[in-house]
């Protein structure tokens, strides 16, 4: 049975104190909480992760990183190597993120290289991937998605995909105001699984985790992870307040 997910991307906010105390809240509020077949990741700053894992060692809250480099080590100034994270104690790397996408130019040829460096070193990689406005309004959404799958994982042989989660991000749907109905999120969850099984077949399909990524809160979290091919959430502002991500995760 493929897990729940609820992941926390705290992106470029909270300073080490602030993550230390945010960490603290989010273990305290999820004491006695069933989480039955279901995972809680937050993702701090690159700063932040050593002490993060110091407070949540022991809990029900992994810890993952928001990036990474694809070299093992070299004249990188201000990167981080996927060798670095697992020796600091990580086991889990966000990659493809759409503002990585956006702001950095990353793409398919870049990420399928940090794929590639993650799972060698033992990481497990949530991939994220998902169309902008123009590419939803234009319906091509489809197309764009399965080459943002195909270009970065179909590499990988069927075994690697055990330590492989998806999370589809409709970047339109992000800080925008506008968001995607929970009807949205399983067609485009749907369509995700059956093109992975096209390629890979139903097995590594029905066992991989799809999250979705695009503006989930504790209002409309439990409609959106009751649909049959969501199977969680990639969450970004509300992850921020423990009180916020801890609705979401009992929503699950």
């Amino acid at each position: 049975m493929r897990s729940k997910i609820v992941a926390g991307n705290w992106k470029m906010n909270k300073n080490v104190a602030e993550s230390k105390a945010l960490a603290e809240e989010l273990v305290s509020e999820l004491k006695g909480v069933s989480l039955e077949n279901t995972r809680v990741i937050v993702a701090p700053t690159f700063i932040n992760l050593t002490t993060v894992l110091a407070v949540t060692e022991g809990s029900a809250v992994e810890v993952a990183a928001q990036n990474m480099h694809q070299e093992a080590s070299g004249a990188y100034t201000g990167e981080i190597s996927a060798g670095m994270l697992t020796g600091a104690g990580l086991k889990t790397v966000i990659l493809g993120h759409s503002e990585r996408r956006e702001y950095f130019g990353e793409n398919e040829a870049l990420l399928a290289k940090k794929t590639d460096a993650a799972l060698a070193n033992g990481l497990e990689v949530i991939y994220c991937f998902g169309e902008v406005k123009e590419e939803r309004e234009s319906n091509t959404q489809e197309k764009v998605v399965a080459e943002q799958i195909s270009g970065a994982l179909f590499h990988l042989d069927a075994a690697a995909w055990s330590n492989i989660v998806l999370a589809y991000e409709p970047v339109w749907a992000i800080g925008t105001g506008l968001t995607a109905s929970a009807d949205q999120a399983q067609e485009m969850h749907a369509f995700i699984r059956g093109f992975v099984a096209d390629k890979y077949g139903a097995e590594v399909a029905d066992n991989v985790s799809i999250l979705y990524g695009g503006s989930c809160k504790p209002a409309n979290a439990e409609e959106i992870f009751s649909k049959a091919d969501v199977d969680g959430g990639l969450i970004g502002g509300a992850a921020l307040a423990a009180a916020d991500f801890t609705a979401i995760i009992k929503a699950i």
